[in-house]
């Protein structure tokens, strides 16, 4: 990527106001400049659920994974790459633009659900299935212990759902709750009815009636 564009993108990443954008401007730099190296970038956890509910959750870094497609990422490759975009830190950790960039790793997923994709101002993003990171926060707001961070973020998630802000699918977030990795799902149907029943709405996780 052009030395040039890479300059005006960080110094635009650094000015934006907005949390949300200046997170999705900042995934979608990563994701270009990774992509022509044969590392397909992946917006996982709190990050991916901000992008989602366009901010009424708020991440305050960025949590990127990378697909079990991509071309292997060495630590050396890591430092390189982040390197170019001036990061600071690593090898996993990096501080860019005023922001915190963690690389975790290859992504594991469940999920039957694809990937969702984002236009950005600097090229597309990759964001994790939403089905799986509703199962994977309800699972961290009761497992080992109460998590409220968590649960508010699981709450605000299934109510951008529930308002058909994203599309879920739901038998897939049920399919996943129910499996023996996550096991679950009574507390996803309750959480889901605690939103709907404050939205006024109906929970797809409970038959009418």
């Amino acid at each position: 990527m052009d030395a040039k564009i890479i300059k005006a993108a960080l110094a635009d990443i650094t000015e934006e106001k907005d949390p949300t954008l200046k997170s999705q401007k900042l995934a979608s730099i990563c994701s270009a400049l990774f992509r022509e190296r044969g590392i397909d970038l992946i917006v996982v956890g709190g990050s991916a659920i901000e992008f989602y509910t366009e901010g009424a959750y708020a991440s305050g870094d960025l949590d990127l994974c990378y697909s079990a497609e991509s071309k292997p990422l060495t630590l050396r490759l890591r430092q390189e790459l982040m390197g170019e975009l001036r990061g600071e830190g690593g090898p996993r950790s990096w501080q860019v633009a005023g922001m915190f960039v963690d690389i975790l790793g290859q992504i594991e997923t469940l999920a039957r659900t694809p990937f969702r994709k984002l236009d950005a101002p600097y090229g597309q993003i990759k964001i994790a299935q939403p089905e799986e990171l509703l199962v994977e926060r309800v699972l961290v707001s009761v497992y080992p212990g109460e998590n409220e961070a968590a649960r508010n973020c699981a709450k605000a998630f299934l109510a951008t759902a529930l308002r058909n802000e994203i599309e879920l699918d739901w038998n897939e977030v049920k399919r996943l709750a129910e499996r023996s990795e996550y096991r679950i799902f009574p507390q996803c149907k309750a959480l889901a009815k605690e939103v709907a029943d404050e939205l006024k709405v109906q929970s797809p996780l409970h038959p009418a009636g």
